[in-house]
């Protein structure tokens, strides 16, 4: 598949030259605009200057032509070692096993004695791809730029995940999520804040829960190895501080996004496609053993596994069904292309043009919200289920999150480049 457009009648992703039409209301306008961001009314529409304007996240707003979205270029990539250490290169790299259909993994295995996790209060924000944007300045700064300073070719640079909760938000009914926005350089940076109640839940995990999110994990050391040529080693340790990410380029409708995202694996057939195409990312899911259940799966899980992957370009996933005494009873694939087809005669299912849609009017929506470039001001914007997007604007607040290392680099001399 070439780099700008998809002759696969079952991908999404678009030809660049096809039309792309905002939709509007009734009464002409972008449905971004002038919304009211009390959260306990129905939004009106239609100009009001004593309110923020807001974003609806109704869904039947952006059920219309799915998006221009061109295909995933991979740029880079870099790996955090198992102390969390930057390295602009792939070291961390992992091949793909592929198990028996009916493997009886022990997802429980190591939890207790073989388990080293990544310390959850620290708040890493964007570091890591900022790390990796000045290692690889030469080649991103725009070749008009001047001399003394560094201008990105991108609108938005942010992680994979911050884009995925963009995708699912019109389907969201639990979890809210906060934004945080610096314009500098011309380029808007999109860092996520942790809300008050994600804090709360993480503090009050059940044991259980603890272990649960150990078997992913588990999961892919059964299924990963280190070398093209090597075996998988289920008896080692899971440090979950280890990681391999890729970075890649692309272009919503008119946003042009730098974003990168964790990889668990590649395939590891010499004759597979170029990244992001080789690429394989493995979940773990309970097994399906009702039509209720199955009805959930396609309605919840496969709507983040589809957001997730899509947007880098991953196309495949391979699930481990699990019992609930963490047993791998049964592994399936998923390719990317096909889940739409999947999910088609679910009663009141999610859409992917929708999520996309929504999606890119965030993006005009923040554009057009987050003017004042300076690397201390934040645009926070704030989602909660069922409720219209809001923002508000901060100064030298705690919400900023462009460190100074970065922010001098960048405005500095091509040739004084130093690694944080």
């Amino acid at each position: 598949m070439d780099q700008h457009r998809s002759h696969n009648p079952n991908s999404s992703y678009q030809n660049p030259q096809s039309a792309y039409r905002r939709h509007r209301d009734a009464s002409g306008r972008n449905h971004f605009e002038n919304k009211r961001s009390r959260p306990n009314q129905q939004h009106q529409s239609g100009p009001n200057p004593h309110t923020s304007p807001g974003l609806s996240t109704r869904k039947e707003l952006y059920e219309r032509d799915f998006p221009v979205y061109k295909q995933p270029v991979e740029i880079g990539c870099f790996s955090l070692d198992s102390e969390r250490r930057f390295f602009n290169d792939g070291r961390q790299m992992r091949y793909y096993v592929e198990p028996e259909r009916n493997p009886n993994f022990d997802l429980r295995d190591g939890y207790k004695d073989r388990y080293i996790k990544r310390d959850a209060n620290v708040k890493e924000k964007l570091d890591h791809i900022l790390r990796w944007i000045l290692a690889n300045k030469s080649k991103l700064c725009s070749k008009g730029a001047a001399a003394s300073s560094c201008t990105l070719d991108f609108d938005f640079v942010t992680w994979r995940g911050h884009l995925t909760k963009l995708l699912t938000t019109p389907y969201e009914t639990r979890e809210g999520w906060l934004l945080a926005v610096t314009r500098f350089r011309g380029t808007l940076y999109i860092s996520e804040v942790e809300t008050e109640a994600a804090r709360q839940e993480q503090e009050n995990r059940t044991e259980r829960h603890e272990e649960m999110m150990y078997w992913g994990y588990k999961f892919e050391q059964y299924t990963c190895a280190d070398g093209v040529h090597s075996l998988p080693d289920p008896g080692g340790v899971v440090n979950t501080n280890e990681a391999f990410c890729t970075v890649v380029q692309t272009r919503l409708a008119d946003h042009r996004l730098l974003f990168s995202g964790e990889v668990d694996c590649r395939d590891k057939d010499p004759k597979a496609p170029a990244p992001p195409a080789c690429y394989v990312e493995l979940k773990t899911s309970a097994e399906i053993c009702t039509p209720k259940q199955r009805s959930n799966f396609h309605r919840f899980k496969l709507l983040k596994w589809w957001a997730q992957s899509f947007l880098p370009g991953v196309p495949r996933v391979v699930a481990g069904f699990r019992d609930d005494q963490g047993v791998v009873v049964n592994v399936d694939t998923f390719p990317i292309s096909k889940i739409s087809q999947l999910i088609k005669n679910e009663h009141n299912c999610w859409k992917p043009t929708v999520c996309m849609n929504f999606c890119c009017d965030f993006l005009s929506f923040v554009k057009q919200i987050a003017v004042e470039d300076h690397p201390s001001v934040v645009y926070l914007f704030s989602s909660e289920p069922r409720r219209d997007v809001t923002f508000s604007v901060h100064r030298d607040s705690q919400y900023s999150f462009l460190p100074h290392w970065f922010v001098e680099e960048m405005t500095s001399m091509p040739d004084t480049h130093h690694q944080p």
